[in-house]
């Protein structure tokens, strides 16, 4: 199994570990101490020695932020997670905020007196955060304190587990569709056009596609963690573990890039700093330490130029995104076939989630899951980005609601879904609100939209049909996905922070959902592909839409036909013949005749 199911928070160690942190904050005359989800990387999910706030506070979602002060603590999770943060913390210990982490700035200034000194990691926290902190904080005499040696990991000590040092791997260029040199030689022009010396790649998925490696240092990711810097003439350099680089793979990278060990990056920035080099860093994805040791004069800020460049999939990586969906899309039917057939007093979450990966696994092609798998029985369901394990592990209830939020990486592609499946007979409460969340996911699937669209002007598309029932529900409607590599990426999203305009050749989910908690949840997702610009007959401009990728039945049993429009209905009579012919000659006798019901006109 690449998911596990033990209860990853350690709630009783809380006290303890809090008290030894005071301590040392005492010691470093610090009034605070701030303790993010984030590592040096910035990535969304962190090696286990990276899992510093889980540590700290219990909590094991993949976004948060905690503020440890002399008698108190304070948790800050966003939407998707407050439900489960107030489940993992020490109750009375750590409170449990929904303040977004933007306004991080002013609850701190409301909450710490003048003179106080908050410490943190520079490490890990970016640039633009430090920069809007410092800001928030200096009218009130409030001093930001970066630390030499982060505080959490003296605290962890020797029972801190080692950095991870798996094997780099090359990524086919059949799958890349581009050579490494070539993506180097486009950022390298990026940087002669804006007169800029070199830029350093701070993310992890950046430099995986950049110089076409993958890895597995990160659960669920397909990346090396691994820094590098590409100058605007010459070889990059790789900032890699040599340990992590077979004969082979490590000769191949040298056909273009410089091999250095990590240990020598503080080095080279520091003599870019000394030559005077005008070094570009992404102020809101590289750590603030790369700053403080380019300094003023060498730093410029500037976007992460790879960020942009992977987010329009090239042929081979859409070619390879389509045949990920269909392979995907034959093991999901295949999962949701028998999960109308297994017996509902026996079936539980994580038997749900073991079936799911086996019918993956039988494709022969599954490298690894893209995240662990959300099943949500009943009230589970409501909790966005629910992780099951022992201790919550529930029955599927007849009368009750199912959501199972999924996804795979395989070589070709790598991908996410959500199906919110009925066990038994739904209420009309929960069939009115699923044809709700369905006509949100419709708008935005079926939505035609011109050049220079963001996200931001999309969302209203999904939100308006709960909107009209006073309902709503609070994440984004869609992120940005990788090519076997992050299941989230940007710079493209479907949101009311979504400010990067949709260019043809994207990827990016289609997930409204609707959640009551202490009862169920529902979300629909899909993923799609920006499509090229086109005049339809009779427009006065070019438009574009979106290709639906992912291939699965959405339950008709929930659906309350009366609710939809004419137009509604036949999106998704077509979606599901779209799903009845790709899928039908992939499964066998059985599973075809449940697909054929499942995707019946309505």
């Amino acid at each position: 199994m690449f998911q596990t199911f033990e209860n990853q928070a350690e709630r009783g160690a809380t006290p303890a570990r809090l008290k030894e942190l005071r301590r040392l904050m005492a010691a470093a005359k610090l009034d605070a101490y701030l303790v993010p989800r984030a590592d040096e990387f910035q990535g969304e999910y962190v090696p286990e020695s990276a899992a510093r706030l889980k540590f700290i506070t219990g909590f094991t979602g993949s976004a948060g932020l905690a503020v440890i002060g002399k008698k108190t603590a304070t948790l800050f999770a966003d939407g998707r997670y407050t439900v489960q943060a107030r489940a993992e913390v020490e109750p009375g210990l750590i409170e449990v905020s929904s303040v977004p982490r933007a306004k991080l700035g002013d609850w701190l200034a409301e909450h710490a007196s003048r003179g106080h000194r908050i410490g943190f990691d520079p490490r890990l926290h970016t640039v633009a955060e430090v920069e809007r902190l410092t800001a928030a904080l200096k009218p009130h005499g409030i001093k930001l304190v970066p630390t030499n040696r982060n505080l959490v990991d003296r605290v962890w000590g020797r029972a801190r587990p080692p950095a991870p040092k798996n094997p780099v791997a090359l990524h086919p260029l059949k799958f890349a569709g581009r050579a490494a040199q070539e993506k180097i030689a486009d950022i390298q022009k990026a940087l002669k056009t804006d007169k800029q010396d070199a830029v350093v790649l701070t993310l992890s998925d950046s430099v995986a596609w950049t110089f076409n490696i993958r890895g597995s240092d990160i659960p669920h990711t397909p990346v090396a963690l691994a820094f590098a810097i590409v100058p605007a003439t010459g070889k990059p350099e790789l900032f890699v573990g040599a340990e992590k680089l077979e004969p082979a793979v490590r000769k191949e990278l040298e056909t273009f890039a410089k091999i250095s060990a990590p240990e020598g990056l503080a080095a080279r920035l520091k003599a870019l700093r000394k030559a005077g080099k005008r070094v570009r860093i992404d102020p809101g994805a590289a750590g603030y330490w790369f700053a403080r040791t380019l300094g003023p004069k060498s730093t410029v800020r500037g976007g992460d130029p790879s960020i942009a460049m992977k987010a329009i999939k090239n042929a081979a990586e859409i070619k390879g995104a389509r045949a990920a969906h269909l392979r995907d899309g034959v093991a999901i039917t295949r999962f949701l076939a028998w999960l109308d057939t297994a017996a509902a007093d026996t079936l539980d979450e994580i038997e749900a989630v073991r079936r799911l990966e086996g019918f993956r696994r039988a494709t022969n092609q599954l490298r690894e899951i893209s995240f662990d798998t959300i099943s949500g029985s009943g009230p589970n369901g409501a909790i966005v980005h629910y992780r099951v394990s022992e201790a919550t592990n529930r029955k599927l209830k007849p009368g009750e609601l199912f959501l199972i939020d999924s996804g795979a990486q395989y070589l070709d592609g790598t991908t996410d879904i959500t199906r919110t499946v009925a066990i038994g007979k739904p209420t009309t409460e929960m069939r009115e609100r699923f044809t709700l969340v369905l006509k949100g996911h419709i708008a935005v699937a079926s939505a035609r939209f011109p050049k220079g669209t963001r996200g931001i002007d999309l969302d209203p598309f999904a939100r308006r049909a709960l909107w009209q029932a006073g309902l709503d529900y609070d994440h984004g409607t869609g992120h940005g996905i990788g090519s076997y590599l992050s299941v989230h990426e940007g710079p493209q999203s479907i949101s009311r922070a979504g400010m990067a305009v949709l260019e043809p050749g994207m990827i990016i989910s289609n997930e409204p959902g609707y959640y009551k908690e202490g009862a169920y949840g529902i979300r629909i997702e899909n993923l799609v592909l920006v499509t090229d610009l086109e005049k339809m007959p009779g427009a006065d401009r070019e438009t574009m839409g979106f290709e639906t990728l992912t291939l699965a039945p959405i339950d008709r049993r929930l659906i309350v036909k009366e609710m939809l429009s004419p137009d509604d209905v036949a999106w998704l009579d077509a979606y599901h013949a779209h799903v009845a012919a790709a899928l039908g000659p992939e499964l066998d006798d059985e599973a075809r005749g449940w697909l054929q019901a499942a995707t019946a006109p309505l």
